[in-house]
């Protein structure tokens, strides 16, 4: 089986958190990807680690940018990366590539990758990167803080990454013509939501990074860990055409696919105008998808063409991989 552990499994991993120390801003809660920690001079020291080995193609590129995307979610600016790095054999050309991948990413944001551990690990059968992600804030942004009014205001679109990730992975699954495959390829120079958080953190009353099972999930994450519905117009979502083209020739769903690139944030609705108008001005489009709304009781999840999603989403790349 690919993917998170089951909610039972992970309820047993958050409660184990080890000594209690009053710096601690933000612990291991569900949905929230960052720890956060206030130091000394009133600053809070942003920290996510992320692991991927299924993109074989970028993997390098996304494991910076998935880690950094998480700190960046969070109100931080990233500026510092390890790289704990496992490789199933000795192969130089991989190392060679995933090393310049991660170089070159990391350098075009300029973070510094500080240190790490790298080893071979026979057992493996693809390369797998871990990436640990560190920065600063002056306030930590929540994945739990929507409060109800709220807009609900997204970034880019549904699926980026996983468009990119499907136009690589699987090019030679997807009988369609070659430059869409090539501009859905371009998709993962868009995978960074750093620009974009650093503009709606001042507004943000919660963001996250949908990754792992799209949009989707990351609307439950963010709906679970705020205690609130989440009523989202599907017909709002923007869909590339690059991304509705390549989904349905392998049959997956665009909301269910990896997210990164993608940036959600509630704004309260005086701000979600400005919002919108600060990203434009970026050239990042961007659009209000929904609003948030009180719950009695554990009603809290995604109402999205007339249903209520509450529990996580597997993503459908993962029965393509398996």
């Amino acid at each position: 089986m690919i993917g998170k552990l089951d909610p039972e499994a992970l309820a047993r991993v958050l409660a184990r958190t080890g000594a209690h120390d009053d710096s601690v801003v933000m612990g291991p809660q569900y949905g929230e990807d960052a720890a956060a920690m206030r130091l000394g001079d009133g600053s809070v020291l942003v920290v996510n680690s992320d692991p991927l080995s299924l993109a074989k193609e970028r993997l390098g590129t996304l494991a910076v940018h998935v880690a950094c995307n998480d700190v960046a979610a969070s109100g931080a600016d990233p500026r510092w990366l390890t790289n704990v790095m496992f490789l199933p054999d000795d192969d130089p050309e991989t190392l060679d590539v995933l090393t310049r991948q991660m170089d070159d990413e990391a350098s075009d944001l300029g973070i510094a990758i500080v240190g790490g551990h790298s080893e071979y690990t026979p057992a493996l059968e693809r390369p797998m990167v871990s990436m640990t992600a560190m920065g600063l804030a002056d306030e930590y942004v929540p994945t739990g803080g929507a409060e109800p009014g709220d807009r609900v205001v997204l970034t880019k679109g549904t699926g980026v990454e996983g468009t990119a990730v499907l136009a690589t992975d699987f090019r030679d699954d997807l009988d369609l013509p070659d430059d869409l495959l090539a501009r859905a390829e371009g998709f993962f120079a868009e995978i960074s939501v750093v620009p974009e958080a650093y503009i709606l953190r001042e507004s943000a009353t919660a963001m996250h990074d949908p990754t792992e099972g799209g949009l989707l999930n990351g609307l439950v994450e963010m709906a679970t860990a705020s205690g609130v519905r989440l009523e989202v117009d599907r017909s709002a979502v923007p869909v590339r055409e690059e991304t509705a083209e390549i989904c349905g020739a392998m049959g997956v769903d665009p909301f269910r696919i990896f997210g990164s690139g993608a940036l959600l944030a509630t704004v309260p609705p005086e701000a979600s105008d400005d919002a919108l108008a600060a990203l434009e001005a970026e050239g990042i489009p961007a659009s209000e998808i929904g609003t948030v709304e009180a719950v009695d009781g554990d009603d809290a999840g995604v109402e999205i063409d007339g249903e209520l999603v509450r529990s996580a989403v597997r993503d459908d790349l993962y029965d393509l991989w398996e």
